[in-house]
């Protein structure tokens, strides 16, 4: 039911914030309803003149009933739905004596420091976060994403009214038409996934990492805000190899703290394993989580399983309660629906289904999760930035580049033409199997790379701020919501990266070496076995699967003809020899395929238009 004037004692939760400046609360709650999975342990909505909010709750510290959201403040000038955590509330609490708190969590806080300080507050907030704040003063909506954009947020402008959530899904059960945005789709193709403020809906956006969205008069307003937390000057290699363990440290020891259920899923790289180095430190023998896949040894079984393989020997030298889950090829074809249906927007990446069935499997013995996402692009664990390296050091021409081997013959290149060469689909393989051209999407990194810096500072800035925020933060938040547990991600507490952005490259890349300093921070903890390995991305036999019986069987009905109205965007004819060429392995085409087949599944399951 709706109500007006209601306050609540809060802590800030992992959940679903939905709402509309509409006085609608019908709508509200069917965007409750949509989005239950992510809180279903309760549903509230509030109507007030102005805006509609609405809140499922995922209750992981502070389990009080009374700590249901909406939260007012005590003037009654702010009142707030937010998704997330601040791990710094309790020192921000500090310089807000005075004000009359009725609760213990970190939701009050924010709304305190709101009313002392205004919106420069938000510079201070260290978490992963998303909220709407409504101010009755201003009759003002304003819609806040955390600086490194764990945590999605979107909205959309339909009837002329404001529409947000943490997941498009609500907005469209709100009424936001379906029509796909053709321009996305072409980059989601290449890339996987859609970069920057676009989304695959035309009407929905997305609020970007660090910025405020106001909206007052009718009228949308970006601001983006900047976060306070800054790093001592370091004067030598060994002081920022001290400060590096010391805020990495913190930080995990931070994320720990919950009222329910903790683990940490554990790749065997390094950064999973010096979250579980440390982990262990304050729980001992805690669960720890890893995924591999039941396949043939014709199949490739050693190489798609060395990472869970190695993660069961680093889960026995730290002595945890270790859950080797291992993912059967007969089955995926069952689970794909099921992961469809989880994810919010498409991603071409097929260790989603992983990601999604290891979430499932976790659920029974944790509801909080930590894990190494972001490691790799604060710290510089790719190779490719090695590459980069090496290439800028030995200036390597362009015209010489292309007698180079592989990938390596893009090294040549520079700035944005190098990064589509590496990261892009080529347009040659893409065009034969979309009906429209592709877009230009020189222009959505151009501004990335026009910053200052070394190559390898452009690139992992590229990375941290698109690959890592609309497809592994995305994807990690959408998998492990699904089965209702919370992912927690360390390595982009504020405090760690303001720290990482500081470090000059040499302390991260060398000619030999990926994440130096995080490797000698902890090297007196973590095992040989994984200091010593190679680096491997976390990837799943997706090209195995398309050839297997079962799932072949569901590949050919979502590649028919009227199978979608989404199909009629793609050359059906061509797609279906990809997949004949791929199946007999005439061909690669895993990656191609396997995006388009995530998307026309999707947008069936959403009803999309075009």
């Amino acid at each position: 039911m709706a109500s007006t004037g209601w306050r609540a004692l809060s802590w800030v939760d992992m959940c679903a914030i939905n709402g509309t400046t509409k006085k609608d609360p019908e709508i509200v709650g069917r965007m409750n309803a949509v989005t239950a999975h992510r809180g279903p342990e309760g549903s509230r909505i509030l109507e007030l003149p102005g805006v509609t909010f609405g809140f499922n709750r995922l209750a992981v510290i502070d389990l009080d009933e009374r700590s249901m959201q909406p939260l007012m403040s005590a003037s009654g000038r702010y009142t707030i739905v937010c998704n997330g955590e601040l791990y710094n509330y309790r020192e921000l609490k500090g310089d807000l004596d005075g004000y009359p708190f009725k609760t213990e969590g970190d939701t009050e806080v924010i709304l305190a420091g709101l009313e002392r300080f205004g919106i420069a507050f938000l510079g201070r907030l260290n978490g992963m976060f998303d909220f709407a704040l409504w101010d009755a003063h201003e009759h003002e909506l304003v819609l806040v994403r955390d600086p490194a954009g764990v945590k999605p947020l979107y909205y959309a402008m339909h009837g002329g009214e404001l529409f947000f959530s943490t997941e498009m899904r609500a907005l469209i059960e709100a009424g936001v038409p379906r029509t796909v945005d053709q321009e996305s789709l072409g980059h989601y193709l290449r890339f996987m996934y859609v970069p920057k403020e676009r989304t695959m809906f035309a009407a929905i956006k997305k609020v970007l990492p660090g910025h405020a969205l106001s909206y007052k008069n009718k009228t949308i307003i970006h601001r983006p805000y900047h976060s306070s937390f800054v790093t001592d000057i370091l004067h030598s290699y060994a002081d920022a190899v001290a400060a590096v363990r010391s805020r990495v440290s913190d930080a995990i020891e931070r994320q720990l703290v919950s009222d329910r259920p903790v683990g940490v899923y554990l790749s065997g790289g390094i950064d999973s394993s010096v979250v579980v180095s440390q982990a262990v430190r304050v729980h001992p023998n805690i669960n720890t989580y890893s995924i591999g896949f039941e396949l043939e040894e014709s199949e490739d079984s050693q190489k798609f399983n060395a990472d869970a393989n190695l993660a069961r020997e680093t889960a026995k030298y730290f002595s945890t309660k270790h859950h080797d889950f291992r993912l059967r090829s007969t089955d995926v074809a069952e689970l794909f629906p099921k992961m469809i249906a989880a994810l919010d927007a498409p991603i071409g990446n097929a260790t989603t289904l992983a990601q999604f069935y290891l979430a499932e499997q976790t659920k029974p013995t944790a509801t909080v999760v930590l894990s190494g996402e972001g490691g790799d692009e604060l710290f510089g664990g790719y190779e490719r930035y090695r590459l980069a390296h090496l290439a800028a050091w030995a200036r390597v021409p362009r015209a010489l580049s292309r007698f180079l081997p592989g990938r390596l013959r893009y090294l040549g290149f520079s700035g944005v033409e190098r990064y589509l060469q590496l990261m892009a689909v080529k347009d040659s393989v893409l065009q034969p199997m979309y009906r429209t051209a592709l877009p230009d999407s020189r222009s959505l990194f151009e501004e990335d790379f026009s910053e200052a810096g070394e190559i390898v500072d452009q690139l992992m800035r590229v990375d941290e701020r698109n690959w890592l925020v609309d497809e592994a933060l995305l994807r990690a938040d959408l998998m492990s919501m699904a089965a209702s547990v919370e992912q927690r991600v360390p390595f982009l507490d504020l405090e760690v990266r303001a720290l990482a952005h500081a470090l000059p490259r040499s302390y991260k890349v060398t000619g030999r070496n990926t994440k130096r300093i995080l490797k000698d921070a902890f090297r007196d903890v973590l095992p040989g076995i994984v200091l010593n390995q190679p680096k491997r991305g976390w990837f799943s036999p997706g090209a195995k699967w398309l050839r297997r019986p079962e799932f072949v069987a569901l590949t050919r009905e979502v590649f028919s003809d009227g199978y979608t109205e989404a199909s009629a965007l793609f050359n059906l004819d061509a797609v279906r020899a990809y997949e004949s060429a791929h199946r007999a392995r005439t061909a690669y085409h895993y990656t191609e395929l396997w995006a388009t087949l995530v998307f026309l599944a999707w947008a069936r399951r959403h009803r999309c238009t075009v």
